[in-house]
């Protein structure tokens, strides 16, 4: 991702659950107690990007700063429902930019079944999406029915990209076509 793509900044602000292993003075604003000091085993969600850094820095060669846990959007719930019918799953009210979070989240954590799960889940629910893209513009059931625009609604970020190139490159052979007829 580059420094300027603006889905990689939001995605880096998304917060996640994390666990703080000492306890830290004057910290308490983050678990809503100003003044005092934040303890041992507090469960706070901190941007990725904040948490990401906490995570890796070692105060000793056996303790961190913080525990960086799953978020919710990847939680074996979700995950059993992407397994069951990844298109029935409404990406985007988990997380606008999910398979970015989820992409940052697994360069954390070896979670192979996670991994596995998201690339079958990419792997449907980029068929469907690139059936729709074809077939809105034909004026055929596409986006105007209503599980479609259920459907669409429920794209992350990545998914609506795929979505807008696969219907602009129907629609640029639609009209190829359309050129090549009248000669």
């Amino acid at each position: 991702m580059s420094y300027y793509d603006i889905d990689a900044i939001l995605t880096d602000n998304q917060k996640v659950p994390c666990t703080f292993n000492l306890t830290l003075p004057q910290l308490g604003y983050l678990d809503s107690t100003p003044g005092r000091p934040l303890p041992s085993g507090t469960k706070v969600d901190l941007p990725l990007w904040l948490a990401e850094r906490l995570a890796v820095s070692q105060l000793t060669p056996s303790t961190s700063l913080i525990t960086l846990d799953l978020p919710a959007s990847l939680s074996p719930r979700v995950m059993n429902a992407l397994k069951a019918d990844p298109k029935s799953v409404d990406l985007r009210s988990l997380a606008a930019n999910f398979y970015g979070l989820a992409e940052r989240i697994l360069e954390l954590f070896e979670e192979e079944e996670v991994c596995d799960v998201l690339l079958e889940s990419w792997r449907v629910r980029a068929a469907e999406v690139g059936d729709h893209a074809v077939s809105s513009g034909k004026g055929g059931g596409g986006v105007g029915g209503g599980e479609g625009v259920e459907f669409l609604r429920g794209l992350d970020e990545k998914e609506r990209e795929l979505f807008r190139s696969a219907h602009d490159s129907s629609k640029a052979m639609r009209v190829w076509m359309g050129e090549m007829k009248k000669r």
